[in-house]
């Protein structure tokens, strides 16, 4: 938390939740999300694994577990805020495709908060926002990069 003299503020707080091949897992996610939480750039608040079997039935997964699907996150255990509930919970495992582990996850961008400190100190509010997923943006990039090499194929004659 970053705090001013006028005003406290906080970064805003992202949920996602993120689906992984059970025979896929390698813990380097679990990896990045430390060195961010180290570096202050986020600020955990939950964080939930959740494996969803085959027939449809879903467990909520130890983090402690050394031997289990959820083990790379085990430096995590004891990351509940109860900011979720037993409502996302059911929300997120209906979301996550049978044979699955999920990891539902709460957290604040604390870079943004003096940020947001001083839009709020200059009387500023946000009045809308939104997320543009990863995979969107590096598609469009790649659209980008192959119109300006076409373009610059047109124009030397190449």
């Amino acid at each position: 938390m970053t705090t001013t003299p006028e005003t406290e503020a906080h970064g805003p707080v992202d949920f996602v939740l993120l689906e992984f091949p059970v025979e896929g897992l390698t813990g380097r996610a679990s990896e990045e999300m430390v060195k961010l939480i180290e570096q202050g750039v986020i600020r955990l608040f939950d964080l939930l694994v959740v494996m969803k079997n085959q027939d449809g039935t879903v467990e909520v997964l130890e983090l402690t577990d050394p031997t289990g699907p959820a083990a790379a996150f085990s430096y995590f255990d004891g990351a509940r805020s109860g900011l979720l509930d037993d409502d996302d919970i059911a929300e997120a495992s209906a979301a996550v495709q049978p044979g699955t582990v999920a990891a539902l996850i709460v957290y604040e961008n604390i870079w943004a908060a003096p940020f947001v400190a001083a839009v709020r100190d200059s009387g500023g509010e946000l009045i809308a926002s939104t997320r543009i997923p990863a995979p969107d943006v590096m598609e469009a990039l790649e659209a980008l990069e192959a119109q300006d090499a076409a373009q610059q194929q047109q124009e030397t004659g190449t």
